[in-house]
């Protein structure tokens, strides 16, 4: 099935391209999300698959076919690299695992920049402007690598963000310090109003997976 793009802010299809961790790394995100949807009613990042954003909420025109045969063929000749968790870290309003960085903590994972530069690439003759939300293109000096916990809600409910992130300190939720950077996925999102609290109509269709070589 393939979807065209009508061109108006609050039209309902976005499409996103991800690194997806491993199993245990997912399920310490979701742990984390779970508790505080059960918690707090926060519910911004749990309504993603855990993932890495390479390129999100892309405003894409033409057939969906063709973003992923364009993304195929820009991953061909990519390997698996590691990707380095460094824990809870705060990132704007929210909060999540930090894997921008090699194990130093300071050296940035280029290896991780130069796949969401090459999705972006890829992607990018394909998509067109919408006003809401703005699309997350690669920029190197913006992008970092980050697996979130909590995010949007709290641009509403900043008086919660102290407790959140004491609350998230202490779960138990052990996740591995790394993880093979080697499957990418694309998934189609949907919300009732892009041009507002679209976290509360997302839903999300599975579109394709990427295994890069080994």
């Amino acid at each position: 099935m393939t979807h065209a793009s009508i061109g108006a802010p609050g039209d309902p299809y976005r499409y996103g391209v991800y690194l997806r961790p491993d199993p245990r790394t997912c399920q310490a995100v979701t742990t984390v999300t779970d508790q505080l949807r059960a918690q707090y009613g926060l519910i911004s990042a749990g309504a993603f698959p855990p993932h890495a954003t390479l390129i999100g909420s892309q405003h894409v025109a033409g057939a969906e076919a063709d973003l992923v045969e364009a993304v195929t063929k820009a991953l061909d000749g990519f390997v698996p690299f590691t990707v380095h968790n460094a824990g809870v870290r705060a990132q704007g309003v929210g909060l999540v695992y930090d894997v921008h960085h090699l194990a130093d903590g300071r050296t940035v994972n280029e290896d991780l920049m130069n796949l969401a530069a090459t999705v972006d690439g890829a992607a990018a003759p394909m998509v067109t402007s919408a006003a809401n939300p703005e699309p997350h293109r690669f920029d190197s000096t913006t992008f970092h690598g980050h697996l979130s916990l909590a995010s949007h809600d709290l641009y509403a409910r900043a008086d919660l963000r102290d407790e959140v992130e004491e609350y998230v300190r202490g779960l138990s939720a052990p996740h591995p310090a790394s993880f093979a950077g080697d499957t990418v996925t694309m998934y189609r999102t949907r919300s009732d109003d892009w041009t507002g609290r679209w976290w509360q109509t997302l839903t999300w269709t599975h579109v394709h997976t990427w295994r890069l070589d080994s």
